[in-house]
């Protein structure tokens, strides 16, 4: 494993008198390269070599990580703080990942939460989806399969947000801020819209590496850590107009 420029592949955890092999988590290779930060991730899970290796895993495929141990220490900061998402273990000390879930979907929390479970059945999987889980995920899974499916959740859960908020982005007015640019605010309607940056460049006339040009100065602008992030100022706005 090389840290910095960086190709990790698998590590051996020590856990008491047990070798703990990250290797459940699969074969996995990730390159890091800079990037702007994909958001943040919270990950709830009492095992410290699932911590550390879930960590690993999500910094190198470019989200920031902050990770604990149980429910109280990730609710003492969630409701503070919103991340682009939430993986949750079931089984964690004190309240379980189940009962943080509901208490968290009650509040109508703004990020999506994807339960985790090495112990994990179907009654298990439907009872969380139905407390307000995004997705459950059983162990042991792949680096890859993490990521992915963590990709594809985020972005159409911010797609989702954006077309219940419907604003008329002309008109909205973003105080202490920069002013957008007549294209940004082109772009920030597709991006709401839930265009990709191809289908986005398509409909404007450009290319999709100017789209994502575009969208990370509008991020910048805004001061929005994350899509999540951006979906919910925009929100605001748009309530503000209304």
């Amino acid at each position: 494993m090389r840290v910095g420029g960086i190709r990790a592949e698998s590590r051996n955890f020590r856990r008491g008198r047990e070798s703990f092999n990250a290797d459940w988590l699969g074969e996995w290779t990730w390159h890091m390269v800079e990037q702007s930060s994909r958001g943040e991730i919270f990950v709830v899970d009492d095992d410290p070599a699932v911590r550390d290796t879930l960590s690993m895993v999500l910094k190198a495929a470019g989200y920031e990580v902050i990770c604990f141990a149980d429910g109280a220490a990730l609710l003492s900061v969630a409701r503070n703080r919103t991340p682009a998402a939430i993986l949750l273990d079931v089984h964690i000390p004190g309240k379980s990942g189940l009962d943080i879930l509901k208490e968290l979907h009650g509040e109508d929390y703004p990020a999506p939460i994807f339960m985790i479970s090495g112990q994990g059945d179907i009654a298990m999987a439907v009872g969380a989806i139905k407390s307000g889980a995004l997705d459950f995920i059983e162990k042991p899974f792949r680096g890859s399969e993490i990521v992915g499916r963590l990709d594809e959740a985020i972005g159409a859960y911010a797609r989702r947000q954006a077309e219940n908020a419907s604003p008329k982005f002309g008109s909205l007015h973003f105080p202490g801020r920069e002013p957008l640019t007549r294209r940004e605010r082109e772009v920030l309607e597709q991006f709401a819209a839930g265009a990709s940056n191809k289908e986005a460049g398509r409909t404007l006339g450009i290319s999709p590496r100017t789209i994502e040009d575009h969208r990370a100065n509008i991020m910048k602008k805004l001061g929005a850590r994350n899509a999540a992030d951006l979906i919910r100022i925009v929100m605001t706005a748009a309530q503000r107009a209304s």
